[in-house]
């Protein structure tokens, strides 16, 4: 029955990977914390792990399809990734449980509150005439280090890096949302976390069986959530995005601070 609650949780994690480009550790970490007992380090490692094989692959073909992903950028990002997650793993194992989850709840809570326009007043209106398409050339290096930050944050908490990815290519790079969505779950689809889970697994802090059970759910989840989010307006999109960041932000401040 236990296994049958990890694949439930992978279905779950596969819809918000799906509709939101994040990889889905953002609701695996604290769900397996919170239902299934673990402490943050090992849910960390089981939700990197289960995001190792290309889950999210029939996402990213609903995606492609509707002509939202940009493939040289995710590709770029990818490379930053698995350069990051290294770092990222290294620093998880060497810093106590208690400061990691309140740097994870902080970074939640500004990205969300970003997303809700609450910092908007401190910046210039973007003219719309601006905005541009997400397949104008940018530099490699920038995307590159996008992946990079991504992956260090992917490391320290378990989530595929999609979380810092999305916002930045809607914030710097001004991406659409779905756009951004679309090109960040491309980016995850390599085994970009692999160094991370090295890491984790050389501690003992790794499950494998609980992983699979989660990356088989998020297979067939985020082909679901692509198809939601590929129908969904982009300002709907970004503002039920924040709610979701929001909540899980909430739960992690009431849970350790």
């Amino acid at each position: 029955m236990e296994l049958i609650g990890f694949l439930l949780l992978g279905v779950a994690a596969g819809i918000l990977s799906g509709l939101f480009g994040i990889g889905g550790g953002i609701v695996m970490v604290p769900s397996l914390i919170v239902i299934f007992g673990m402490d943050i380090l090992d849910a960390n490692a089981t939700s990197l792990a289960a995001m190792l094989l290309p889950v999210g692959i029939l996402g990213v073909w609903a995606y492609y399809k509707a002509g939202l992903i940009n493939i040289k950028d995710s590709l770029w990002i990818s490379l930053g990734l698995f350069v990051g997650s290294f770092a990222g793993g290294e620093f998880a194992i060497n810093i106590s449980e208690s400061l990691l989850a309140k740097l994870y709840a902080a970074i939640l809570l500004y990205i969300a509150l970003s997303y809700f326009d609450i910092f908007s007043y401190f910046k210039k209106k973007k003219d719309p005439s601006l905005i541009v398409k997400p397949d104008v050339k940018k530099p490699v290096w920038a995307f590159i280090l996008v992946g990079v930050g991504a992956g260090i944050f992917a490391g320290l908490f378990g989530k595929g890096g999609g979380i810092i990815i999305v916002p930045m290519l809607i914030g710097i790079f001004h991406y659409d949302a779905k756009a951004a969505a679309a090109t960040s779950l491309a980016a995850l689809q390599l085994p970009v976390g692999l160094p991370s889970v090295i890491i984790y697994a050389n501690e003992g802090h790794l499950n494998i069986l609980y992983a699979a059970f989660i990356a088989f759910g998020i297979l067939g989840g985020a082909l679901l959530g692509s198809k939601l989010g590929v129908k969904l307006p982009s300002a709907i999109f970004k503002k039920t995005y924040a709610v979701f960041l929001l909540a899980v932000a909430i739960f992690m401040v009431y849970k350790y601070f």
